[in-house]
């Protein structure tokens, strides 16, 4: 499966949960529900990937913890806020850059509409 053929089952499957239980929940029970139902697309779903940052010839075990990575291929950021701000969006692409991976979603479930709560970051070109 590629990239996005992925994005395809996340953003169908971001909107039918959107649908379902409304906006606002934290975002620990989007992710989980979300991991499930990837899991149900037959998806292969990772959680809260540690993911180490190398810097000056050193590596850091303290990088970041990516929320939701897909097949190993495409990084799902989640949110749960009211507004979506341009550092999201940076810090979505710097997990990208760090990973290697080329394409992620940014997921807001605080937008009223979750097709306005969704964003697509491309690290370079897919």
């Amino acid at each position: 499966m590629v990239e996005n053929e992925i994005g395809t089952i996340v953003v169908d499957r971001a909107v039918k949960l959107h649908q379902s239980l409304g906006p606002g929940l934290l975002e620990t029970v989007y992710e989980a529900v979300l991991a499930k139902q990837f899991e149900r697309a037959g998806l292969t779903v990772q959680r809260q990937v540690p993911v180490p940052i190398k810097f000056d010839g050193l590596v850091f075990n303290e990088g970041f913890r990516a929320d939701l990575i897909l097949e190993g291929l495409v990084i799902v950021e989640l949110k749960s806020v009211e507004n979506i701000h341009p550092v999201h969006k940076k810090q979505l692409l710097t997990y990208l850059k760090l990973t290697n991976l080329k394409l992620g979603y940014l997921l807001n479930f605080g937008d009223e509409l979750m097709k306005t709560g969704i964003t697509r970051v491309i690290n370079g070109q897919l």
